[in-house]
């Protein structure tokens, strides 16, 4: 299904996670806010959260970390006191690994000790794409990127594992070529594509029927190219079995208040204690 972004590519991310949590936004948030970074989430019980961050260490590319929010559902270092039960604008619930329901509102799920997972997307590496002249369909089309889960395995860690889920926009190979050099220089938005054509290599068999999102029109001329995805978790968390998980709804995305240009001197400055 079509939307439109239009009113809120420029507006601050503060100020589209209010209308988030007012429920007057329940699409997908590629393009909104140009400049900001945002992030895929997981929330799970505190019990099985060490094993679900080794998991994310196991497999950084297609689960940077952000932030790991703990206690309340507020964040601090992606956005000061921004509420990760009601500021995005679709949630998935898993209950038992089984996706049962999709939702605007989990507050009521929040529960003590809860853990949440704020990992790098996708979305923040379109804005340097878009910046040298490189197509990006699903926000031409106004749909939601394709989602693929692929014939590349993650490194388990406990409950979780499954295989690695990338994202695909279509390019020419001289496109594909210049956006593996830039994003290469992003690993915390999940870094250089794992690959380019040829999407049976990586056991995609029809670019047409993704397993999350919307298909998007490829051209003659263009190669599809896959990147790690901060879906991998989902994939991962219906593996696990685990009682009750929460993660957004793929492509409805938490928006940061860090600027994407300055996302990894801020999470390598985090890391080194500055």
């Amino acid at each position: 299904m079509a939307f439109d972004i239009t009113p809120y590519i420029h507006m601050a991310p503060a100020q589209v996670r209010a209308l988030i949590r007012a429920g007057k936004i329940d699409f997908p948030t590629a393009g909104m806010c140009q400049g900001y970074a945002q992030a895929n989430l997981v929330i799970l019980p505190p019990e099985h959260a060490a094993e679900f961050e080794e998991f994310t260490r196991l497999n950084p590319f297609p689960c940077p970390v952000l932030e790991i929010v703990r206690d309340r559902p507020l964040t601090h270092d992606m956005g000061e006191d921004a509420d990760i039960t009601t500021d995005l604008p679709r949630y998935r619930v898993y209950r038992d690994g089984v996706f049962t329901e999709e939702r605007t509102d989990v507050s009521d799920l929040w529960q003590p000790g809860y853990v949440g997972f704020l990992l790098g997307c996708s979305f923040s590496f379109e804005e340097a794409l878009l910046s040298a002249g490189i197509p990006v369909r699903h926000i031409e089309q106004g749909c939601n990127v394709p989602m693929f889960k692929t014939s590349i395995p993650t490194k388990q860690a406990g409950p979780f594992f499954g295989p690695m889920v990338c994202s695909m926009r279509p390019m020419t190979p001289e496109q594909a070529e210049q956006a593996r050099r830039i994003t290469a220089a992003m690993p915390n938005v999940h870094g250089a594509p794992v690959q380019i054509g040829d999407p049976a290599a990586i056991g995609v068999a029809d670019v047409m029927k993704p397993d999350y999102g919307d298909p998007v029109e490829i051209r003659p001329g263009e190669v599809p190219v896959f990147w790690p995805c901060g879906v991998t978790p989902q994939a991962a968390v219906e593996n696990a079995k685990l009682p009750l998980v929460i993660t957004h709804a793929p492509g409805h995305m938490f928006i940061a208040d860090v600027k994407n240009a300055e996302l990894n001197d801020y999470l390598e400055a985090r890391k080194a204690g500055r």
